[in-house]
């Protein structure tokens, strides 16, 4: 039987970091009560000309070199986001021309805080099903380009960044069974 697993993962943060205090000089609202409802006390915010295919390149990069694999071994590039660089083409496949991952077949799906989940059990789905043996899943966003900073309500919650995870197939249970 043909199973999948998650051997490394990758991360990537843009530099400016936003804290509660910043917040605060913006809207009516104070660290404390952020904390409080959110757990947050930052959050990272990517500069001009960082995109979200920025974050997704560089968390696949760390995930790919964490298992040692080269990216011409990729076999599918997912990402996961609502905030795409550009219409067309995907973020995807800026990231897989990006790593130069030329064999792996890249697409995008939104669906919001859940995409990530959703394109774990893609990959796990191509994997079991011997579409696929290498399939990188990244989720990445850069919601602070489109959220409004006078809302009290959305501009506490986001910050930008990618987390990819690299999944393959295996001869024993890893990812487990997955039902949406």
């Amino acid at each position: 039987m043909t199973f999948s697993r998650i051997v490394s993962t990758g991360m990537s943060v843009p530099e400016n970091i936003v804290t509660n205090e910043d917040i605060a000089k913006r809207v009516e609202t104070s660290d404390e009560w952020i904390f409080t409802r959110t757990g947050i006390h930052e959050r990272r915010v990517s500069a001009e000309g960082e995109a979200t295919s920025t974050f997704a390149t560089n968390a696949s990069r760390q995930a790919l070199e964490a298992a040692g694999m080269d990216p011409m071994d990729l076999q599918c590039l997912i990402v996961a986001t609502i905030t795409p660089d550009l219409p067309f083409p995907a973020s995807a496949c800026l990231t897989q021309e990006a790593l130069g991952a030329k064999r792996a077949a890249a697409f995008d799906i939104s669906a919001a805080c859940s995409g990530y989940v959703y394109a774990l059990s893609i990959a796990d789905a191509y994997i079991r099903g011997g579409l696929y043996e290498n399939v990188m899943v990244v989720g990445a966003e850069t919601l602070t380009k489109v959220i409004n900073w006078e809302d009290r309500g959305s501009c506490i919650l986001f910050g930008d960044g990618a987390g990819a995870t690299l999944v393959t197939k295996s001869d024993k249970p890893g990812v487990g069974y997955t039902e949406l």
